[in-house]
Formats: C-alpha cells, structure tokens, sequence
C-alpha cells in the first residue's frame, strides 16, 4: 500500500518547544511525545527539517486512539448514529448506544476532548516554531515553506475546534435560553504560564470567528500549492475553503457558503469519483487513494510492525477500527453458527433498520441443504452443507441488477452469502451473519450483515498487526456538493439545490452526473428509498436522506442529527440495539452537546458548575 505522510509520520517523537505548556486535562500519549532532551529548547526548530518535525503531531493526531486511531468511529459514532448495533457494552459504549445516557464521566468523551485539545496545542506549537524559526534562522527563500507550515497548522487548528464545538458547545441545543451561548475553551496560541492553561468557555461567536479566521488564513497561505509524492494528504488551500464553507452551513450563513463551497466546486479541479472507484473507496485500495474527490483524507497503512495498533508504540501506528467493524464470514466448517469475525470479538454489526431504509426490502433469508454439497469431503467454508435459500438469493441478486435498493448499500455494508472477505489473506470466504445471533428465537427476523465501509476485507486484521487498511475521508466533494444545495434550498434557490442532489444520486446509480437521469427526485420533498422503510422524516427529503445514504458511517451523520434537531425521530425510528435487550431508545433533548468530561471541571477551576451543559 502507498505510504504517504510517512516520512513526516515517522518523525512524531519531536513535539514539545520551549514555551509548549500541555493543556490542563488535554494529554498527549506518551509514545508519541519523544524524550524532551534530544534538542535544545532554546534553538529548535533550526530548520525548515525542523520544522517539518514540528507541524508532524498535529496531523498524527488525528490517529489518537480517541479520534480515528481507535474509539471515535466505532465505540461512539457507528452507535450514537445507529449506524452500528452493539453486541457488546460496558459502562463507556453504553452511553453512546442510547446516547441520552452519556455522562460527564464517560471515559470516551473525556478521551475525544483530550484528543481534540491536544490537536490544537500540537498546531500552537506548530505555529510557535514557525514564528521561532522565522526569526532565528530562516533565509529568505525559505519563507514561503514556512507560509505553508503555518497553513496547514491553521487548517488543523480549525478543524479540531470545529469537531469540539459541534461535540461539545451549545450550538444545536433544541430550545436555547438567554444563557445558553457557551461554546467551548479557546487557546489561540501557547499558554505563557500554568494559570493560562486553564480558561473558562468562550462564547459560540467567539469560537466560530476564530474557526474563520484559521480556514481564511490557510486558504491564502496555501493558496496555489498542490503536493505531491509522499506529501500527498497534506492539507491544501481547497481543503481550508471546503471546511470553511461547511463551518458557514452549520452557522447558516447561507450566503457566504454559497460563495465559498461554489468555489471548491468550480476551481478546486475536484469532482465526483465515477462509480466503480465509489464502491471501492472505502476498502483500502492504495489506487483509490487521494483521488478526485478527495478534499482532505487521513492515510492509513497496514504496515504495523506488531503490537496492537495506534496502541502498539510504534511511531507511525496505524488505526484499528477494523478490529471493532469486522465482517463475519462462514465459519471454517461451513456453518453459520461458527461463522468468524475478522477482527478482533466483533463487537458491533450493522444495525437492521439501515438494510431497510436504504431501501432493500426483501426481507431476510432461511438456509436449506446444499445440493452440491460434497459428502466425502469434510464440511467446510467452501463445501457447506447448509446454504441461503437459492430462490432468495436470486431475488436478492436482482435487487443489485436492478437497483431497487440503493446501490450505497453495497458499498456500505456486505450481505451474507452474497458477499465474500479473504479471512485468510488468501481465500474468499462467503460472509455469514455473526455468530452471537444465531442462539436468537427470531433468528429468522435477522438480517445480519457487516460493515463494509472501513471494515478489513482482505484479511483478518488480527494477522496484520493489526492494522487498518482504509484511508479515512474527511473532507470529500460528495458533502460539499450536498452543503451547497442545503445553502441553495435555504436562499429559495431550489432547482439548483434539487440539481446537486440529484448529482451525488446519480452517481451512486452509475450515472453521469451532470445530465439528468431516471433516478433524479422531481423536487425537495420526493420519494426516497426511506418510504420503504416507513421513516416518516427520511422519507420524502432527498437532502436529508442523501446525506445520511452518502456520509454513512463517516463520523458525518451525528452533526446532522444534531443541528437538524432528529434525535427523536432517530430514536424511534432505529427502536433499540443489541447490548439494550430489546428496551426502547430514549432520547433526551440534552444530547444535542455533549457533557463537559467530569475530569476537566475538577481540573479547571475556570470552568464553574454553571458552565456545564444543560441537563448533565
């Protein structure tokens, strides 16, 4: 697999400058903070390679075991998000299966804000040691390398106050009163002292304009520079205007947004991928990687030395959601009820309900014996003696022909028996449902399919170091093309708006997306695959239901949940998960910002008891 970022990567171990102060609460892991004597503190950086060392942890960042190393996708998200339905809880993944549970003392919240501020202390140091090096020892050529550190460094910044503000502040609470403007911390450089570690909440406004300001800054900083060979995935003046754009939807500064996300999609160069690199996007394919449509996507290698991933102490760990979103195949002696995980418990599938609002509607299967099976030959994954109901499967292959669900659920998830993964690195297995449903009474009610998006497929993860293999897209033009029409359908721009949308649609059909085609909605309130589904909110809004079909399992649809106010509806429509044993979802209003960790409020004699957020 192409290694890009590595050798920026490898070099995480130089983090601290002189005047870096860690944020109270906000801990780095300790293998990816190198010993503080292998330079001076008073001449570092004292190069552009210097420098370059310096700006690496805050794009590595983003691989915290509590980002997209490890919990953020799968333990919060894939469940907060009922994208996935847990097999498994304890007292941290409970809170995010039933979300109106999260606590202030959930483990993983505290783990995401540490995380996040972490990023932003890692872009303060970056910026720190351009000013340093500027002044002390650049040359006039180098000025412009500099520029482009202190870029990207902007955009990082950004980015992480984006995640926590809509994570955390209270932008998106349902029925906000007079006092209910808190957004979170905000440390616009690094803290002089130790009482400056510590600052009360800002206000959204104060957020929002430093968020701004960063993206406008890395745009012009950026502008013009395309990277290449192993820079690869750095962040690029189109990746600061795409954000940008996306912070001024979530602001509804309808306006501006227009302006900004028509740029990206005029001038950036990017477009939509064509459908056959779609379907494989999301797989760990090295020649879908950086491709047309990627704005901003954090590289994954399988290429771990050993040990356990992002946990392992290599210096360019990898991440392991893979181990959390594996696919089940048929067990070795061909029975579903030995059907194996190719990670390490399987302890989340894909939750029911989203076979069915993606639009399949072809219920679930029986197994019947095998008439080809081999009696002397033992049973085995590829002689089993039981298999999927040969009059189903064709009806369900039909479904794929014709497309009569929609084809994102291919590329979304994996169907038993009609799908296959290389458990052994070798041989193609057929998927299976997971074993932990076979012992259910209502065997017959469960559909049973895995992860595909960002699942191992090729081999069992557990063999590999383990290591993932997908790149993470985090910024890609199939949401900038749904943000513009959400700021067209709000500026009575509706026909554009419509045309957008029905371009990401297209695509996922295979068709041209700039000519009209018979998959196209004839306005904002059609039909969409959801009415199969009875989901009363989905199902005659193209805009929401293409960015639930489209953003699936991205670490994407929880902030639309959130500012679009569908907790509850949410709720209702998923009903329950695994690991609730059939109780109801609640939902409580409070959800909609995340609680302030506990361990920060001790900490933090700015942040008062009044500052918390409501309901917590």
């Amino acid at each position: 697999m192409t290694t890009k970022l590595k050798d920026m990567f490898n070099k995480i171990c130089i983090l601290l400058l002189a005047a870096a102060v860690t944020i109270t609460g906000c801990k780095k892991d300790p293998e990816l903070v190198g010993p503080k004597d292998q330079y001076s503190t008073g001449n570092y950086p004292a190069s552009l390679a210097d420098l370059q060392s310096v700006l690496a942890p805050a794009y590595s960042n983003l691989r915290d075991q509590h980002l997209f190393g490890f919990n953020y996708l799968t333990k919060m998200m894939a469940n907060a998000t009922h994208a996935g339905n847990a097999a498994y809880s304890d007292p941290d993944w409970s809170g995010f299966i039933d979300v109106s549970n999260m606590q202030p003392n959930n483990g993983f919240v505290a783990g995401v804000w540490q995380a996040l501020y972490a990023g932003i202390k890692n872009c303060n140091v970056a910026l720190s040691g351009s000013d340093f090096f500027e002044q002390n020892y650049a040359k006039d050529a180098d000025k412009q390398q500099i520029d482009y550190v202190r870029g990207q460094a902007y955009f990082l910044r950004a980015y992480y106050y984006f995640q926590l503000e809509n994570l955390y502040g209270q932008d998106h609470l349902l029925n906000p009163t007079a006092k209910d403007t808190l957004g979170v911390p905000l440390f616009a450089g690094l803290p002089a002292d130790y009482a400056a570690t510590q600052q009360p909440r800002s206000s959204i406004n104060a957020v929002w304009t430093l968020i701004e300001s960063d993206l406008l800054q890395a745009a012009n900083l950026l502008n013009g520079k395309v990277w290449t060979g192993n820079d690869l995935g750095r962040a690029t003046a189109w990746s600061a205007k795409a954000l940008l754009g996306k912070a001024y939807v979530f602001r509804k500064d309808w306006t501006r947004a227009k302006t900004v996300l028509k740029d990206v999609i005029d001038n950036s160069g990017k477009t939509l991928m064509p459908y056959a690199k779609y379907r494989d996007a999301f797989i760990g394919i090295s020649a879908n990687e950086f491709n047309e449509e990627s704005l901003f996507e954090l590289n994954i290698d399988q290429d771990s030395k050993g040990g356990y991933g992002v946990y392992s102490g290599a210096a360019n760990a990898t991440s392991i959601n893979g181990l959390i979103f594996p696919p089940y195949a048929l067990g070795l002696d061909g029975k579903e009820e030995s059907s194996l995980p190719l990670g390490y418990g399987g302890n989340i599938g894909m939750h029911d309900k989203n076979v069915l609002r993606y639009g399949y509607d072809e219920g679930t299967y029986t197994l019947v014996n095998n008439p080809a099976f081999d009696n002397t030959k033992a049973p085995s994954y590829s002689n089993p003696q039981k298999i999927m109901d040969p009059v189903y499967k064709a009806k369900a292959l039909a479904v794929r022909t014709n497309k009569t669900a929609d084809p994102r659920l291919f590329v979304s998830t994996l169907q038993p028996w009609l799908d296959s993964v290389k458990r052994d690195g070798q041989n193609w297995y057929p998927v299976a449902r997971p074993s932990y449903i076979m012992g259910d009474a209502n065997l017959q009610q469960q559909y049973g399919w895995s992860f595909r998006k960002f699942a191992p497929i090729f081999n069992d993860i557990n063999n590999v170091g383990p290591a993932d293999a997908a790149n993470i897209y985090i910024l890609r033009m199939a949401d900038i093309y749904l943000l513009y029409a959400e700021a067209c359908s709000n500026s009575s721009e509706g026909s554009v708006a419509l045309e957008y949308i029905n371009k990401v649609k297209r695509r996922a059909y295979g068709y041209n997306i700039n000519a009209a085609s018979p998959v196209d909605y004839a306005s904002l309130s059609a039909e969409t695959m959801a009415k199969k589904a009875n989901d009363p909110v989905m199902g005659n809004n193209p805009l929401y239901y293409e960015r639930w079909a489209e953003l699936f399992n991205e670490a994407q649809w929880w902030f639309d949940i959130c500012r679009w106010h569908l907790g509850a509806s949410e709720a209702a429509f998923y009903v329950t998960a695994r690991a609730l044993n059939g109780t109801p979802f609640s939902w409580d209003n409070k959800s909609y910002a995340w609680p302030i960790p506990i361990t920060e409020l001790n900490s933090n004699p700015k942040l008062t008891p009044d500052q918390q957020n409501p309901g917590y």
